[in-house]
């Protein structure tokens, strides 16, 4: 890749969201990567808020040049926060949770419109959340070969 035709292209930053990992992003990565934007996929540990802004910081510090965030679903809470480095200089949002301050994702989501598509979040075991695996694929990944869900 000839590095002078990206001198004025920013980073892109992919974070992937909850129950997921940033494999997720392989698609994206590839258009974006043949359109010649510098891409950095976020593998966050989804183990707390505070820990998967921490990883995505280190990312942005890595790069050189501006940094477009791009969050998907609890990735949005994680770009809402991880936003204010000032290589960030700007944020989108796909189909993500942009919390307001002293909002979280439970907030947003603990009162669902009746109809409202509602992800399938089992109880907490151990603290850690996680999803019904047989209301996955339909849930989170309905566009994509069942290989891949």
């Amino acid at each position: 890749m000839n590095n002078n035709t990206n001198a004025a292209l920013p980073t892109i930053v992919l974070v992937h969201g909850g129950f997921v990992d940033g494999s997720g992003w392989e698609d994206v990565f590839q258009i974006l990567k043949k359109d010649g934007y510098p891409v950095s996929i976020v593998q966050n540990p989804t183990t707390s808020l505070a820990d998967d802004v921490a990883v995505t910081k280190r990312v942005i510090a890595e790069q050189k040049g501006p940094v477009i965030l791009v969050g998907h679903s609890y990735g949005g809470a994680v770009i809402t926060e991880a936003g204010t480095h000032p290589n960030v200089s700007g944020l989108v949002y796909i189909t993500a949770f942009a919390p307001d301050q002293g909002e979280s994702v439970a907030s947003l989501i603990k009162d669902p419109p009746a109809g409202a598509p509602v992800p399938p979040i089992l109880p907490p075991t151990d603290g850690f959340l996680a999803l019904d695996k047989a209301k996955f694929a339909a849930s989170f990944a309905a566009d994509v070969s069942p290989e891949k869900a």
